[in-house]
């Protein structure tokens, strides 16, 4: 079951120029839940998600994730926090093993800086941290792979790893299936599907067959708005989301 709130956006709006990116847009995500974030292309999905974790600042509006206000902290501040993203473009230490990358963040959520990697290669504990995490999201056996040596699913699941590494109370998930074949889909389907109940994840994904399987509570974001939230049944009934998605995407 799902908890109270653990994150509220209210009235959240970003402007370039005379572009709205998000137009008052609000909505909450309740601990325990998979909460997907849908809408046509150029809805302000990712500048949403942008604002909330911190690498996008708002012009206006509040964003409250556990009781406080973090619209203007920085966004390593949100991660100490319990903030933690994935991106649509895979993001990793190339050059590096599939282990010494989760390491890496392990060792940056623990507030130690990076450029001391020799001593760090010396604290087992720590790689035994990141081989856990790697084993959470199927990459057991892969811990010595080179990040560009991984397929394309596993480099989404090695990123994933990365933000699951913080220990983050929500997980911010921009695209998990971007690019990939009905396999890896499945896999990252399977992935997500076993977050649950260790962290509250706000998805935002195109492909609407995985929404519909995985989301709890599904919001529709048109026009930098939110104009619906329910469950996945609701989403699929309500006849202002079934109009936003004419011409664009048909809903499962």
């Amino acid at each position: 079951m799902a908890g109270p709130a653990l994150l509220e956006v209210t009235a959240l709006v970003k402007r370039f120029g005379a572009l709205a990116a998000t137009d008052g847009a609000t909505l909450s995500v309740n601990s325990g839940e998979i909460h997907a974030l849908i809408g046509p292309n150029g809805a302000g999905k990712t500048s949403l998600l942008a604002q909330i974790a911190g690498t996008l600042l708002p012009d206006a509006g509040s964003i409250r994730f556990q009781g406080h206000e973090i619209a203007r902290l920085p966004a390593h501040r949100r991660v100490r926090l319990g903030l933690a993203r994935s991106f649509q473009i895979t993001r990793l230490f190339r050059g590096l093993s599939a282990l010494q990358n989760v390491a890496l963040a392990v060792q940056a959520a623990q507030g130690s800086s990076l450029s001391f990697w020799r001593p760090v290669a010396r604290e087992s504990a720590l790689f035994d941290q990141a081989r856990a995490v790697l084993a959470q999201v199927g990459l057991s056996g892969r811990e010595a792979s080179l990040s560009d040596d991984l397929s394309h699913g596993e480099q989404r699941a090695l990123e994933v790893a990365l933000a699951l590494a913080t220990g983050p109370q929500l997980l911010l998930l921009d695209e998990p299936l971007a690019g990939m074949g009905a396999q890896e889909s499945a896999a990252m389907v399977a992935l997500i599907e076993r977050l649950k109940g260790r962290a509250t994840v706000l998805l935002v994904e195109h492909d609407m067959q995985a929404v519909f399987q995985l989301a709890d509570r599904i919001s529709v974001l048109v026009g930098g708005r939110v104009i619906a939230c329910g469950t996945p049944a609701e989403i699929r009934a309500d006849p202002a989301v079934i109009s936003a998605y004419l011409g664009d995407e048909a809903l499962p």
